[in-house]
């Protein structure tokens, strides 16, 4: 390792740190513009097979921007369609951003660095940054946005020019250093350690949007909500923000494995997707959708005593009709995303006449992260964390999530010699408590059925 990362893991001083020279390269995981076309006419997309290892040029840092020294990272699904080349290959997204000239223009690369999410150490900050310091420990909102622009004033997430890092952009989390703006950057939760942290922003982030916020649902004490994938990283925060704000989470997990996370989570509706007979070939039937619709109303009805009253969507194709036919009178249907296929389908019917919304939502604003944030710290809400790899194993990581084998979110360890290291404030720790903190450690298996206890380490 070279100087710079040996002052970080000693816990150098600000100055040492400044002080050490910046390599001319770091090791990523990246994808490579002459593997854009490989998986064409392939029905299984194998993400082992595009995702790189290996070095890349340090690229130049702008006035508005921090270096990081990645501790940490985690895999998030939007690594998945980065590596899977869909729906179109990141390097249009990279090419379109380097078009606004300027220092845009680094972001296009033969090489594409991928990540959404960080734990990490300020190692740089540019010229132009005030409230950010060298040694600084901090997790990095995924939200790019341009700060210039009128719009990010009144929502970050409206800004013509918004991104999400990592995904639209170059040089991302899944690698031992990551150039992000300061308009992205929030303190790191002082009683987490590197890897629980960096399992935290996306998808906490996003999630807190879709349900708490006055731009999402803004869901009340008392609402029902039914939380599609409920086992996954989005899913797993959105049951815990609905049981701390009062609220009836209603869970739909695949699997009983999945059904004993929900229960760790406190979590006490957990309908099995299997009872209510969704499969991907029902989206395209919509007397099969109704019938589908009317087992899952009255499963819900049978346990809470009504329909729900905001439906948490991010599976797409498969789920999205039946969401819209079994929200309440009134209801809402708040989306982020599609993992199983973004052309839906429904019966618009059961929309306008029954006066129900749909909320598209897309991460979150910088505040709306600070706010979620506040409740980790307070350890209202808690790391949806299930195992710990190591970069170098990171391609197998992210087949565990492209194959949604996984429970919760997969940490990654980038610069962190081993888990469990970044804790700067124990006592809050030992108050919430290790069993606490981690519901979910352990719960993701290999594809040999091997457990791998939270954490699958280098043999040395």
């Amino acid at each position: 390792m070279g100087q710079l990362t040996d002052a970080v893991l000693s816990n150098a001083t600000a100055a040492e740190i400044a002080a050490a020279p910046l390599p001319e390269e770091y090791f990523a995981a990246h994808l490579r513009v002459e593997d854009a076309t490989m998986f064409e006419g392939v029905v299984d997309k194998d993400v082992r097979k595009s995702l790189r290892l290996g070095h890349v040029p340090m690229p130049e840092l702008a006035p508005d921007e921090v270096l990081v020294a990645v501790m940490a990272s985690a895999v998030n699904y939007n690594t998945v369609w980065s590596a899977m080349f869909e729906p179109m290959s990141s390097f249009r997204y990279l090419k379109g951003l380097a078009r606004q000239g300027g220092w845009a223009k680094r972001h296009d690369q033969p090489f594409h660095v991928v990540g959404s999410d960080c734990a990490g150490v300020i190692v740089r900050t540019g010229s132009g940054v005030r409230r950010w310091e060298i040694g600084q420990h901090v997790v990095v909102s995924p939200a790019y946005v341009d700060d210039q622009e009128p719009t990010t004033h009144a929502d970050g997430m409206l800004g013509g020019d918004q991104k999400a890092w990592g995904f639209e952009t170059n040089f991302g989390a899944l690698a031992e250093f990551t150039v992000v703006r300061a308009t992205q950057l929030i303190p790191k939760p002082t009683h987490l350690t590197w890897e629980e942290a960096a399992s935290v922003p996306l998808c906490a982030g996003t999630a807190y949007r879709m349900l708490v916020s006055e731009r999402g649902a803004n869901m009340k004490q008392g609402d029902v909500v039914l939380v599609w994938g409920a086992a996954g990283g989005l899913g797993g925060y959105a049951v815990q923000y609905v049981r701390n704000g009062g609220g009836i989470p209603v869970a739909v997990v695949g699997s009983e494995r999945k059904a004993e996370a929900m229960r760790r989570l406190g979590c006490e509706v957990i309908l099995n997707r299997t009872e209510i007979g969704i499969t991907d070939e029902i989206a395209d039937d919509p007397k099969q959708v109704i019938r589908a619709g009317v087992r899952l109303g009255e499963m819900i009805n049978e346990q809470v005593g009504r329909a729900p009253d905001i439906v948490f969507e991010h599976i797409g194709r498969p789920t999205f009709g039946i969401s819209v036919f079994v929200a309440q009178r009134g209801g809402t249907v708040v989306t982020c995303g599609s993992s199983a296929g973004y052309q839906h389908s429904f019966d618009n019917r059961y929309l306008w006449m029954r006066l129900k919304r749909i909320i598209g939502s897309h991460i979150a604003n910088l505040q709306e992260y600070w706010d979620a944030h506040r409740l980790f710290e307070l350890g209202h809400i808690v790391p949806t964390m299930s195992a710990v790899y190591p970069l170098t194993d990171v391609a197998a990581a992210c087949r565990l999530v492209q194959a949604n084998q996984q429970i919760g979110k997969i940490a990654v360890r980038c610069l962190a010699p081993r888990a469990g290291l970044g804790v700067t404030n124990p006592e809050l720790r030992e108050r919430i408590g290790e069993d606490r903190l981690n519901p979910w450690r352990g719960l993701t298996t290999g594809s040999d059925g091997a457990e791998f206890g939270g954490q699958r380490d280098d043999p040395a």
